[in-house]
């Protein structure tokens, strides 16, 4: 019997030993990092929820201003935008630009919903997009940094909300049913609706909807015929194109 146990010894070498160290050492680094990678996921899923409950709470606590006409005429100055988006394109749209003073009703709105972000930026709501059929309900922040982008969709570019133009809102695909996770299930019918600082809610139908490159900024033109549509962008779900969703007025 010990000669059989002393035999059974010989064959645990250094080399042996050596490779069952090596073996544990793995182990515990692919531990460390299956945990890094899981609190990772949970700090991710936090600060998604985090900012999805910021942008209802900006959506909750949005004021319009009250009594306001359907038939509101907003003044302009001479100052205006030239927007061309194509350089092979020669078609050219002309769109208004507010300045101070030309709409006290668009003005009080934004002053009493200006927020700051922790970095220091400024921004505030300038219009709500609602699509009932998938659930979406969100403001639309004015301007469109990777600061905002965690917070709620932006304005990309385009007109001033529900205006003639192609209003571009971008937002991103969080894959969990947050902010424009869903905008690649609409099909063409499907309503949308865009309510803009004066607190006028336009319908618009969706009519197309494709995917192009990251680097294709085609469907930003102001190319209308004189109509009002919005453009919805998003991401795939493996993020390598981009979700473009078209949709006009409903008349």
């Amino acid at each position: 019997m010990n000669q059989i146990l002393i035999s059974e010894k010989l064959y645990i070498t250094p080399e042996l030993k050596k490779k069952k160290k090596i073996y544990k050492i793995d182990f515990f680094i692919s531990v460390f990092l299956v945990c890094i990678l899981f609190s990772y996921y949970i700090y991710a899923e936090y600060d998604k929820n985090k900012n999805e409950a910021i942008s209802q709470e900006i959506l909750s606590n949005l004021e319009f201003e009250d009594n306001v006409a359907d038939d509101t005429t907003i003044k302009f100055s001479d100052n205006s935008i030239v927007v061309i988006l194509n350089t092979e394109d020669p078609y050219e749209v002309v769109y208004s630009k507010q300045v101070e003073g030309e709409s006290n009703i668009e003005n009080e709105v934004i002053a009493r919903n200006t927020s700051v972000t922790s970095s220091g930026q400024e921004y505030y709501t300038c219009a709500i997009v609602n699509i009932p059929s998938i659930g979406v309900n969100y403001p639309i922040l004015n301007t469109t940094t990777d600061e905002l982008l965690k917070i709620s969709p932006c304005y990309f570019w385009g007109p001033k909300p529900n205006e003639v133009g192609n209003y571009c809102i971008v937002g991103h695909n969080y894959r969990n049913s947050k902010f424009f996770s869903k905008v690649p299930k609409l099909e063409n019918g499907e309503i949308i609706e865009l309510t803009d600082l004066t607190g006028r809610t336009v319908k618009y139908s969706v009519y197309d909807k494709y995917l192009v490159d990251p680097s294709d900024v085609s469907c930003t033109s102001q190319r209308t015929n004189g109509g009002k549509e919005i453009t919805l962008i998003t991401c795939t779900n493996d993020s390598s194109q981009r979700v473009i969703v078209k949709a006009k007025e409903v008349k």
